[in-house]
């Protein structure tokens, strides 16, 4: 059976044609980037309207390349929470039309727990029970995922998500949006070790995060006590060490709580979605401490791993229970 996905969580507009089997035939992601780009962060009611031009080109699109139309869609399955509401509520409502048009059933999708399911849908195998890290612009948590649909939450951040420490400190250094791609290519050019920049917790046990004070840091060393005025630095080794310094200390931090949830749930597999899993030193730093831990990692290619609609093929598990959502499905905004 064929299932049309639907994600606008965020900025991106994204379909998916995949089976019953977790076959995907078709995945298209229609970014926002460059309309968000000049205000150096996602605005709400930009990525809102965008959604509604984008959403339906990009259904025809997903149709088109998996090679089938409307009547053969056998379910529609939407990212309902958590995200932003305007944005969410542009999917949800065009699933709700389509579903309710072609008389199939509708099935509602947790968008964190699609992240960690895009592990499994890489793997191509069963990767539960298992540790799920879910870090991207707008969560920075930890869960014990003893089946796709049952996740329970170990722990979290206290403020800024990772992803969104990135974009901020990313905007210190004068690197643009979306910070995350280019805090990583201008860290290549540093040294790790020049800042001594603080991993908060990492010697507590508790399994929280917090990146607030670090980006603080990253502002006292880039400006010095005087900021109100001050200007990105110029590029070179100043910038390229500043962001060299502050990636380590998210990765050993990312690292750290990884190893002791792992220690602490006695589980021997960790899987890791959300934007910030594409990050090629914190993929890594994590590769090597599993390995050491004796332990199997599974991440996805870079494809899955930002906000996409394969990823909701965790329908096809809530499809084998009946798992349908009601016409009058909502959007949720906060789930955690």
């Amino acid at each position: 059976m064929k299932f049309l996905a639907l994600e606008t969580s965020c900025d991106e507009t994204a379909a998916a044609v995949f089976t019953d089997e977790l076959t995907v035939l078709s995945s298209v992601v229609a970014s926002q980037t460059d309309l968000h780009a000049k205000f150096g962060g996602v605005v709400p009611e930009i990525a809102s309207r965008a959604h509604l031009r984008n959403l339906f080109p990009v259904i025809d699109d997903a149709l088109t390349k998996a090679g089938v139309t409307l009547a053969d869609i056998g379910c529609v399955a939407v990212h309902n929470t958590p995200g932003l509401v305007g944005a969410l509520l542009i999917g949800v409502s065009a699933a709700k039309m389509l579903a309710l048009g072609l008389g199939v059933p509708l099935i509602a999708v947790n968008h964190v727990q699609s992240h960690i399911y895009a592990c499994r849908l890489a793997a191509g195998r069963d990767i539960f029970p298992c540790v799920g890290l879910v870090v991207s612009g707008g969560h920075t948590a930890l869960f014990r995922c003893d089946s796709p649909l049952s996740m329970t939450l170990l722990g979290g951040t206290r403020d800024d998500a990772a992803g969104e420490a990135f974009d901020k400190v990313a905007a210190i250094l004068g690197l643009g949006f979306p910070g995350g791609p280019a805090l990583e290519r201008e860290a290549a050019n540093g040294n790790p070790k020049a800042h001594a920049f603080p991993r908060a917790f990492a010697d507590d046990g508790r399994l929280e995060f917090s990146f607030s004070g670090l980006k603080t840091s990253v502002l006292y060393a880039c400006h010095g006590q005087d900021v109100s005025k001050a200007k990105p630095p110029e590029a070179g080794p100043k910038r390229a060490n500043l962001a060299a310094s502050f990636q380590a200390a998210v990765v050993d931090v990312l690292t750290i709580k990884c190893k002791q949830a792992m220690r602490k749930t006695g589980m021997r597999r960790l899987a890791v979605g959300g934007g910030v899993s594409a990050n090629k030193p914190l993929r890594a730093a994590l590769a090597a401490m599993c390995q050491k831990e004796g332990a199997e990692l599974f991440i996805p290619p870079l494809a899955l791993c930002t906000d996409n609609a394969a990823m909701a093929a965790l329908s096809v598990e809530k499809w084998k229970l009946q798992e349908f959502a009601p016409a009058d499905l909502d959007a949720e905004p906060n789930w955690i």
